[in-house]
């Protein structure tokens, strides 16, 4: 056992080691019919390097769809597939057009080593296509009166469906692209290009159109923040008044009248309204309470007077009338012991 373990630290510096000299990224996401770029980044060693793009999940068995060394195309924009190698920015890139849901799957970026002793670097990347829609900005933000513009991407399977323009919540404020393709009036323009992006353009806006829209294809929508920032308010250059002459005297211009003026004059108002109200009723119940006391006063004097008249015309009940107590109020009723 010792044996064993002396040989394989003998063997240790013989032992090749193979560190990651390529990078990619780790996946990449794309709808239906549209585009990718992946860049795929090397060592400087591998500069003179032929470079390659190919799919699988094994190096070994992956079927080769680009490679630098061989004649590329004048429009790679229109390819299939094409590669691009750029040794000053050790770096080179690999663009797929038009891709397909059944495209997804592993790929790699490869450096051709070109010996048998020693396989390829490469590194890894996963592609997804989807079906759907996606914006190229998920927030768009303008200043009042200005206008932004909203770039709505759909995949392929939706490319003679209906795009819409909705606000958030409200399904009635839809603006329909149309079977022509295209809206417009006063504040909103839509453009559909049928290749996989429609445009929605928001003219002049006002503070009230910020908020949350759908871009929508068939039954497919995405969420779209719109912000609207103040108008920047412009300062008037101020100019002084010319020197007020001898002969001439100069009286400060009136205040307007503004709500807040009218406000405070109007409080002044109401608080003399209701003051001269209160007084008003004080002053009446205080009346109210002097003629029912005259009026009291003036039942109990009459009452007094038939009590009199008719013990007079019956002298023998005069005595009863002695012990008969009777209460006076104040002196106006007293004075009537007088008669």
């Amino acid at each position: 056992m010792p044996r064993l373990f002396i040989l394989t630290l003998s063997l240790l510096p013989w032992i090749p080691v193979v560190p990651c000299w390529v990078t990619t990224q780790n996946e990449v996401s794309v709808l239906e019919g549209g585009s990718i770029t992946v860049p795929c980044r090397y060592d400087p060693k591998y500069a003179n390097h032929v470079k390659y793009w190919c799919r699988g999940s094994m190096r070994e068995f992956c079927t080769s769809l680009a490679r630098t060394d061989e004649t590329s195309s004048t429009n790679p924009s229109k390819d299939k597939v094409s590669i691009f190698d750029d040794p000053a920015q050790e770096m080179f890139t690999v663009t797929m057009n038009n891709l397909k849901e059944t495209e997804s799957g592993w790929y790699l970026c490869g450096v051709e080593l070109g010996n048998g002793w020693k396989a390829d670097d490469v590194a890894y990347t996963k592609v997804k296509v989807i079906h759907g829609m996606s914006v190229e900005n998920g927030m768009v933000s303008g200043e009042e009166g200005s206008s932004v513009t909203v770039q709505c991407l759909y995949s392929e399977r939706f490319r003679e469906s209906e795009k819409k323009w909705c606000r958030s919540g409200g399904w009635s404020s839809c603006l329909s692209a149309g079977s022509e393709g295209s809206y417009e009036d006063t504040s909103v323009a839509i453009s559909d290009d049928r290749t996989g992006t429609f445009t929605v353009t928001l003219k002049k806006l006002q503070m009230r159109d910020a908020g949350w829209y759908l871009c929508s294809a068939g039954q497919q929508q995405v969420a779209v923040q719109v912000q609207v920032t103040p108008r920047a308010s412009t300062t008037e250059p101020v100019t002084s008044p010319p020197p007020p002459s001898q002969s001439a005297v100069y009286l400060p211009p009136p205040k307007p009248i503004t709500k807040e003026s009218w406000s405070s004059h109007r409080y002044m108002l109401e608080s003399v309204a209701v003051c001269s109200s209160l007084l008003l009723l004080v002053g009446l119940a205080v009346l109210a309470r002097k003629l029912w006391i005259l009026h009291k006063e003036d039942s109990e004097l009459r009452h007094f007077k038939e009590m009199k008249e008719r013990f007079s015309d019956n002298p023998s009940g005069m005595g009863d009338l002695q012990h008969v107590p009777i209460a006076f109020h104040n002196k106006a009723t007293m004075d009537v012991r007088a008669y």
